[in-house]
């Protein structure tokens, strides 16, 4: 008797110290994504079963993954917070925001950088070169209000322009619109929106009609490439879920290497796809420009990250990058 209750305890210590360990990860993934050309390494991933391909090379044989398509980073976080969604992905703006917010609590962090990419600033306003031309009568659409990363990057240009101060001079003119909607009132003529700040490929599009101009690209805010786009998840998932976190950081890093790989064959996939209106050559130059890249290193985030941290919307300003990013992107470079 006492040898059986001996065995019962010892038994009953290693699945108390590793269950944990032993406890199955999440059958079902939901990541979202949002519009342009921005999210290609993410359609890569969906439309190819690139997920799936690396989750069954960890040892997870049916992962269901299931893909959303937002309009803005808010309520993209909104459902991460909520566990309705695991994988968020947008702009450093809403990214940086929810990273200070969530350190105490879920505590999110970037996964990769997807892409380093300029965001135009074009009008149909012919009085309006700079953006100090833009007066009452103007309005401005792009994203979200004041978060999303076009915003941000209109705020530094308005605080370089009109001094530090004056770095909200311009937010009474925007608008919140998605990207299609934004240009197509843009083009429209008819309405309010006489400017539109967007991302690829709508800005060439809307800059390959009579009567546009551009205004701004965030790269001259900046000093230089910048990433544009991030996905995020929360501490909690990523350690509850190591071999499916692994999977989605492998499946991402393919989906870069065959865009960069075959660019021409990329601009098909994204048109058919994406279903959008446009030729493969156009799709193809802008995946050519050099200052477009697909790539997993942070670029110029702390330049954004700063800024938000001087005007008061990050309460916390980090040490460096990889301190708002997870240690697998750790050994690139940057910055």
């Amino acid at each position: 008797m006492k040898s059986q209750r001996l065995l019962f305890v010892v038994l009953a210590a290693a699945l108390f110290a590793f269950g944990p360990l032993a406890k199955a990860e999440v059958g079902e993934v939901r990541v979202a994504k949002q519009l342009g050309i921005s999210y290609l390494p993410l359609m890569y991933m969906e439309n190819l079963g690139l997920f799936e391909k690396h989750a069954k090379a960890q040892g997870i044989a049916e992962l269901k993954v299931t893909w959303s398509t937002f309009t803005g980073g808010g309520p993209m976080n909104d459902a991460l917070i909520s566990g309705n969604l695991h994988f968020a992905s947008g702009g450093v703006g809403p990214f940086a925001t929810l990273w200070d917010r969530t350190r105490s609590s879920i505590a999110v962090k970037g996964v990769t950088a997807m892409n380093s990419m300029p965001l135009y600033l074009n009008t149909r306003n012919p009085n309006v070169k700079t953006i100090k031309d833009f007066t009452s009568k103007d309005k401005i659409a792009l994203p979200s209000v004041k978060v999303s990363i076009q915003a941000v990057t209109l705020q530094m240009a308005a605080a370089q322009a009109f001094g530090e101060e004056n770095y909200a001079k311009l937010d009474p003119l925007t608008v919140s619109m998605g990207h299609v909607d934004g240009m197509a009132a843009l083009l429209s003529g008819a309405g309010e929106i006489t400017a539109h700040f967007t991302s690829p490929p709508y800005q060439y599009q809307e800059l390959a009609q009579p009567g546009v101009r551009r205004v701004l690209s965030s790269y001259e805010v900046l000093g230089g490439p910048a990433t544009f786009n991030v996905v995020w998840t929360t501490t909690k998932f990523r350690e509850s879920n190591p071999k499916i976190y692994k999977a989605f950081v492998a499946a991402f890093e393919e989906a870069v290497e065959l865009i960069n790989k075959d660019k021409r064959t990329a601009a098909e996939n994204y048109l058919k796809w994406s279903k959008e209106k446009d030729t493969v050559e156009n799709i193809f130059q802008i995946l050519s420009d050099p200052e477009i890249e697909y790539t997993m290193t942070p670029k110029n985030v702390m330049k954004y990250v700063d800024f938000l941290h001087k005007v008061g919307t990050l309460k916390v300003k980090p040490a460096s990058w990889k301190e708002m990013f997870f240690p697998e992107v750790h050994h690139l470079p940057g910055s």
